[in-house]
């Protein structure tokens, strides 16, 4: 029997051993190659592109010799204004990819030793910058969609004869949220989150190229997208897989959400949870990748991110 990729020593190319004791310095360097991959690392201003900068040493800046703007690594990114070192932040990285269902921010916290607010907002500043490799993203070939309802759990009253239908709108917290998910077979994974599954229509409908084929459950909402798109039906109370037609990776996306949730966050606010389903999808889409290419892949992605408006000062109510 083959053994799994996650299993392999080709799987692990980076580990905290490694980072340490390699020290900032080739953290820093790291951070300068994946910011500026087409001149090797070597700063370029983000004012007017001018190759040609001053190093200031004794505080890891550059100065344009073109417009005289003084810039860092991470000058005008997602981790702008940061104050953890290249190594421990490389390292919070090595952690955040490790983790193949996610982790606590209480755990990655202590992992760091750092403040849970800090850890809290470095974890969903990443997911923004997962977020950003599937802005524009359009899905096509054969596209499966479903949705998946999580949170608002209604603890049930002591006595029997106060307990009220949990099922029923009227006995609701308001804090349900459905999670829908398109998923292109051999292609990307795109979420979002929303107050009823039906709105899923629009989502794909803007996502999925015309000409494609819609694999979907028997929901009546989904009979919507036989005008824009060839559907592929499969009632799950039959069969989960009939003729070839089924929704496996769209439900192998919510397996894995759910384990995050329920094993490692317990609890997820309807206000971020699209922020999971975003981490969860990009851990599904790059399952086969190494944790040292999926470390660089995250760290490009928010070097290349703006600053952030909903996480930058979130604990001082400045997002």
């Amino acid at each position: 029997m083959a053994q799994h990729f996650l299993m392999s020593a080709a799987a692990r190319t980076l580990s905290l051993k490694a980072i340490f004791a390699d020290g900032e310095a080739a953290a820093y360097r790291r951070f300068c190659a994946l910011r500026w991959p087409e001149t090797n690392g070597a700063p370029i201003c983000p004012e007017c592109r001018c190759i040609e900068a001053y190093s200031i040493t004794s505080r890891r800046r550059f100065k344009c010799a073109a417009c005289h703007h003084q810039f860092s690594v991470t000058s005008g990114t997602i981790f702008a204004s940061r104050k953890l070192c290249f190594a421990d932040l490389l390292s919070a990285i090595c952690l955040f990819v490790n983790a193949s269902k996610g982790m606590s921010a209480v755990q990655f916290s202590r992992d760091l030793n750092v403040q849970y607010k800090t850890a809290f907002v470095l974890m969903h500043k990443l997911r923004e910058a997962m977020a950003a490799e599937t802005t524009d993203a359009r899905l096509g070939n054969t596209v499966e969609v479903d949705g998946a309802y999580f949170g608002g759990y209604v603890r049930p009253a002591n006595f029997k004869e106060d307990r009220v239908d949990r099922r029923l709108l009227r006995n609701r917290t308001g804090k349900r949220r459905v999670v829908i998910v398109l998923r292109e077979r051999g292609g990307r994974t795109l979420t979002r989150a929303f107050l009823r599954e039906a709105e899923g229509v629009r989502f794909a409908k803007e996502r999925i190229e015309a000409g494609s084929i819609v694999a979907a459950d028997e929901v009546a909402h989904w009979d919507l997208l036989t005008s824009t798109f060839k559907t592929q039906r499969i009632n799950h109370s039959d069969a989960y897989s009939r003729d070839g037609i089924h929704t496996n990776m769209a439900e192998s996306f919510f397996s894995r959400l759910r384990r995050m949730i329920r094993g490692q966050h317990h609890a997820v606010g309807s206000k971020h949870l699209g922020g999971y389903a975003i981490h969860a999808a990009w851990l599904e889409d790059h399952r086969l990748v190494s944790n040292g290419g999926l470390a660089d892949r995250l760290i490009a992605d928010a070097l290349s991110a703006p600053v952030s408006r909903a996480w930058k000062g979130y604990w001082q109510g400045a997002a």
